[in-house]
């Protein structure tokens, strides 16, 4: 494991009480292995997603006062959902840091989307336990303003494989695929890679416990992808 000091830096918060960050960085692989009583990160991910839920909650109904609950509700589901969690843990190099037993550390329990976005909602949970809600609510609002800018849009992505079939019939008549692109780890805890492609190209990528919802986070990849490339092209404009 690498440098609790390093990781700290990355987070931009320093631990009073390290031994919360080394609870929240602990897969539950490491107690199931040793076979004894062993503290691990399923609590404070408890935690950490009650607190993340508050935070993003109160941003939207603070920044969109004229939008009501079920637009701020569908928005709040896209915002945490384990592809973003698990790309949030990456931004900030989680993996380098998780404690895992040897048995999912040979299975690439390092790399495996459940535990980056179960990790990452404990150290959550353990910034609040050791620092308090102001400074779990900095923690969020910095790490998910690089993902979505300063939420100046809500994201309303109720369908995304049909919002994304639309969007691409105004070019094509023909229908986005989507392929499997590959399932990992273990039986009762498999992960599916799911791509999407129109004409050929490739769109997105996206992963989830389940064939169908890799499928939808592939086509919020490709959405993404292709409103940038619009974004991009009216600027040149």
């Amino acid at each position: 494991m690498s440098d609790l000091n390093e990781f700290q830096n990355i987070l931009e918060y320093r631990f009073k009480d390290e031994a919360l960050l080394t609870l929240a960085l602990t897969h539950p692989s490491v107690a199931h292995e040793l076979g004894r009583s062993i503290q691990h990160n399923q609590r404070l991910e408890f935690l950490g997603d009650a607190v993340l839920g508050l935070v993003l909650t109160r941003e939207l109904y603070d920044k969109f006062t004229e939008v009501s609950e079920g637009p701020l509700t569908k928005a709040r589901a896209q915002m945490i959902n384990r592809r973003t969690l698990a790309e949030q843990a990456k931004t900030i190099r989680l993996q380098d840091f998780l404690i895992l037993s040897r048995g999912e550390e040979a299975n690439l329990g390092r790399s495996r989307a459940s535990a980056l976005a179960d990790a990452f909602e404990a150290v959550i949970g353990a910034i609040f336990l050791d620092g308090g809600y102001d400074a779990a609510r900095v923690f969020v609002l910095n790490s998910f303003r690089q993902a979505f800018g300063e939420l100046t849009s809500i994201p309303t992505l109720d369908n995304p494989k049909g919002e994304l079939q639309e969007m691409l019939q105004s070019k094509s008549p023909e229908a986005p695929q989507y392929h499997l692109a590959q399932a990992t780890g273990p039986d009762h805890d498999r992960e599916f890679e799911c791509v999407v492609t129109h004409c050929g190209v490739e769109l997105g990528r996206g992963k989830g416990k389940s064939k169908k919802s890799a499928e939808s986070e592939a086509a919020i990849a490709g959405l993404a992808k292709l409103k940038a490339e619009k974004a991009a092209a009216d600027q040149v404009v």
